[in-house]
């Protein structure tokens, strides 16, 4: 089944008459077609994208066959209540995660007696977060891309490069090569900044010491998203110690990855390594998160994560620990892995975690 059909069967399956999706990666993910300005409707016997002039050619040529493109002379929100009239469409869901209230409120008042809720986002999330084989494929070439580019960076890095920079030809790597686009903003922190775990990079020359590289690229609307820390000069002992407490928490919560494993349990495999090595305090943020056409996607790798969460086919997920001593510097290796839908684990990751000196 497609992702429409099998979005159509949940609305159906809990008696909705017809969802109206408006985040741009949720319409990519019903239509298979990426634009920016119109709304997909999906009722239980129909789908409709609604879309102007700019985008109504690529929007027929690429759009699936189960969905109707359509043009509407006279607006958007008149053709979506026509449409929700035919349909006789009464119960109707909306991304309670992404809709405004402005939204809402302009949608209420349109549609009149209709029954408005915010239901279709968690539907959604629902269906995401199970990738079918198509998808694992993509991610794995957005990561191939990835890895390339943390070679290249390697090769042409030098000391008089500022933290921009280094961003910068990683991200031009990916686009040359045949990325889309980039996952998310591209981090790259060297010394103190490095302590900062979504640090900004500056247009200041690189740091001695620990260099941090949060990268991704998007392929077919998919996500790879790879950490590499590297040293600028030479590491001293304090350094090494941070560093393989690091990998060995990371390698540790790897190795017990498997499918029905507890989200939780993965993160505190880690986290208990971290904080038993004298670094309690130092590991802010969870062990991962899930990864699709969202750069954070369920399920995520938390000691919040619910007691019933469970590693499951189709998941992927990272696993990052990071050790971050505010003022100092700061350390976090990431891989991205899948549970396959055979039920065995892939690391999508080939990038090397041994460290790296360089200069």
């Amino acid at each position: 089944m497609s992702h429409l059909s099998n979005f159509q069967a949940l609305l159906i399956e809990n008696n909705y008459d017809a969802a109206i999706i408006t985040n741009k990666l949720n319409q990519r993910y019903l239509s298979d077609f990426d634009f920016d300005d119109g709304v997909v409707l999906v009722t239980r016997e129909e789908s409709y994208l609604l879309t102007d002039s700019r985008y109504v050619e690529a929007a027929r040529a690429q759009v699936t066959k189960e969905m109707q493109v359509m043009l509407p002379m006279q607006g958007q929100m008149t053709a979506l209540q026509e449409l929700l009239h035919k349909h006789a469409c009464h119960r109707v869901a909306l991304e309670g995660d992404s809709v405004s209230y402005a939204a809402f409120e302009r949608y209420r008042a349109t549609f009149g007696d209709a029954e408005l809720t915010g239901e279709a986002s968690a539907f959604l999330k629902k269906l995401r977060v199970h990738k079918d084989d198509g998808e694992l494929e993509a991610i794995a070439r957005a990561q191939e891309l990835t890895d390339a580019a943390f070679a290249h960076v390697l090769k042409c890095m030098t000391p008089k490069m500022t933290e921009i920079e280094v961003a910068l030809e990683l991200e031009f790597y990916m686009r040359r090569n045949g990325a889309e686009g980039l996952a998310f903003d591209t981090i790259a922190v060297s010394g103190s900044n490095s302590s900062r775990p979504h640090g900004v990079p500056r247009y200041q020359t690189l740091e001695k010491g620990f260099l941090t590289m949060d990268f991704g690229a998007r392929v077919n609307g998919y996500c790879s998203d790879m950490t590499r820390t590297v040293v600028l000069g030479r590491a001293d002992a304090d350094m090494k110690k941070l560093y393989r407490t690091v990998l060995s928490a990371q390698k540790a919560a790897l190795e017990a990855a498997q499918e029905g494993v507890r989200c939780r349990e993965l993160d505190a495999i880690a986290r208990n390594m971290i904080d038993g090595a004298g670094y309690k305090g130092c590991f802010g943020h969870s062990l991962g998160h899930g990864v699709g056409m969202f750069i954070h996607e369920d399920p995520r790798l938390s000691s919040a994560a619910a007691e019933d969460s469970v590693l499951e086919r189709g998941h992927v997920v990272t696993f990052e620990p990071g050790i971050y001593i505010e003022g100092k510097y700061g350390c976090r290796i990431e891989d991205m892995v899948a549970v396959c839908n055979d039920g065995s684990i892939r690391n999508f990751t080939k990038s090397p975690k041994e460290m790296i000196e360089l200069f």
